[in-house]
């Protein structure tokens, strides 16, 4: 082994080992054995770990490698992904996210009971799972399988192929984070992101000041002019109609799916349900939205100084290219470090969707229809199984994920449409449309689902870019439930009871903030579009 291979994997081992001992110690007075404490950290998060572990359980490999493999090819118009998300958190922190703490929930299918019925409560849990386990959890791994051994050439190490290379990647990752999930909870996930966090924004930071400062003689900014005169097409915010992301898609269905994601998605919300009250959550979302407008520079820019590098001969390789970058512009000791952020990235959004399936499936599925009068302490032996064999089989799915052929980023949304949007679509119909039935709820909730598949994989001809197909679909859903819910129609109106679970004192910055983030989102549009 030679003697940068120790560097770098010294490094590596530092840091991930110091993230291992502050969660450690972090969690020794933390009762594990409660629901509470196990699945929403005890109610005690605050809006600095919420706003750390919701970043970095949205923000992983598939955007470290698989986003910025995106932009290496189409350039800043895929940005609308991130900074629109910052509108959809202002959403989520003025409206939902008060009347979930006032509900009391645990889990956002248990809204979906009190509003409709069981039934519908269920049948949203079971396809929320089954679409963890076979879409996010599959390609996480796989993208950061990709990332590791580009990083570290665990293939030559070891001296098998690279395709077995990535299989043992795949396993090792997905065991470490099997480990955070199953026996520490939402509160170990929460607090290994804080820290994982601080090193992806640190070490993302660092790849395009390095490679701006190498192309611009130490200069960041002559660095930025001249990779924006050596291809000022990629810094087009404006996508035109037959591009990867059309700038009208920020009308149709690109605004729902931020709603849903940011919103409504158990993932990233239940960090919000475990916050001690309204204030910590409000001012956790309203961070993450600030944190989201800066993260481009980490997972879309160096995808374009990629191009400037190696112009177009990673196109049919996109999600090769970032690492590439990486290992160009990075001195031999920080790579351990970045290889680390890399892993706990891929940590975070692993070990955090396994506690959430753990979550829905104990709480939605186990309590409510297997045994009503399960136990704390057992409902929590459930969610630690359900984690561990869920962790197995995306172990399994990660494969099959190589090859996509827009890139692991455009695949991952592109399959997410077929549950996003549908139920997305009764959860707003819940809050807005108050004489909505539970029957109408169930038919545009299977609808939705069959119309995706149907125009997305069986009627492919129609030239209809697949965000767009979100807002039809959506349209569709509403109108359908209008429609049912005439001629079944709910007895009464949905009126939301305080369970005083929490203090829902807001935050004093909250109309501030929000404003000034939507006001940025178009600011970036009005600047990089007038340039476009």
């Amino acid at each position: 082994m030679n003697s940068d291979l120790i560097i770098i994997l010294a490094s590596f081992i530092l840091f991930t080992g110091g993230v291992a001992l502050f969660t450690w110690l972090s969690l020794r007075k933390t009762n594990l054995t409660s629901s509470d404490g196990y699945f929403l950290g005890g109610r005690s998060l605050t809006g600095t770990v919420i706003a750390g572990s919701m970043l970095l359980t949205n923000i992983s490999s598939e955007h470290l490698i698989g986003m910025n493999g995106n932009s290496y090819v189409n350039g800043f118009i895929v940005i609308a992904w991130e900074v629109t998300s910052s509108i959809a958190l202002v959403v989520a922190a003025v409206f939902f996210v008060p009347k979930y703490l006032k509900m009391g929930l645990t889990t956002i299918p248990q809204f979906l009971e009190n509003r409709f019925d069981s039934f519908t409560r269920s049948l949203v849990a079971i396809i929320l799972i089954f679409s963890f386990v076979v879409t996010l959890l599959p390609i996480v791994l796989y993208s950061g399988a990709i990332g590791i051994e580009s990083l570290f050439g665990v293939s030559e190490i070891l001296g098998i192929s690279k395709t077995e290379g990535l299989w043992v990647t795949v396993v090792i990752i997905g065991a470490i984070g099997s480990i955070y999930a199953i026996f520490g909870g939402l509160k170990a996930v929460a607090f290994s992101d804080t820290i994982n966090g601080f090193g992806l924004l640190i070490g993302g930071l660092l790849i395009p000041i390095l490679a701006l400062m190498a192309i611009g003689g130490g200069n960041v900014l002559d660095g930025l002019a001249e990779v924006y005169e050596f291809a000022p097409q990629k810094f087009n915010v404006i996508g035109a109609p037959d591009s990867v992301l059309p700038f009208e898609v920020l009308f149709t269905g690109l605004i729902i799916n931020q709603l849903y994601f940011w919103g409504m998605n158990q993932t990233i919300i239940q960090r919000a349900l475990g916050a001690k009250n309204l204030k910590e959550a409000q001012k956790g979302l309203l961070l993450t939205g600030l944190f989201k407008i800066l993260i481009p520079l980490i997972i879309i820019l160096p995808g374009v100084i990629c191009f400037y590098y190696f112009q177009d001969s990673f196109y049919g390789n996109q999600d090769s290219v970032y690492p590439q970058l990486v290992k160009k512009v990075l001195p031999t000791w920080l790579i351990g470090f970045f290889a680390a952020v890399i892993m706990g990235a891929v940590l975070s959004t692993f070990n955090s969707v396994l506690n959430s399936v753990a979550t829905l499936f104990s709480i939605d599925i186990v309590k409510k229809h297997i045994k009503k009068d399960i136990s704390d302490g057992k409902l929590v032996v459930v969610g630690k199984a359900t984690s561990a064999i869920l962790a197995v089989v995306a172990i399994f799915a990660a494969p099959l994920m190589a090859n996509a052929p827009d890139g692991l980023y455009q695949l991952l949304q592109e399959l997410n449409g077929i549950y996003f949007i549908p139920i997305a679509s009764i959860l707003l119909a819940g809050f807005f449309m108050k004489r909505v039935s539970a029957t109408g709820a169930k038919v545009a909730l299977v609808f939705g689902l069959l119309f995706y598949i149907f125009m997305s994989w069986i009627y492919t001809g129609h030239g209809i870019h697949f965000v767009h197909l979100w807002g039809i679909e959506f349209v569709l859903n509403v109108a359908l439930m209008f429609i049912v819910s005439h001629f079944y129609p709910r007895k009464d109106d949905y009126e939301i009871t305080d369970v005083g679970a929490v203090n829902l004192t807001s935050w004093k910055y909250t109309k501030a903030m929000s404003i000034g983030l939507c006001l940025v989102t178009v600011l970036i549009y009005v600047l990089l579009g007038s340039n476009s």
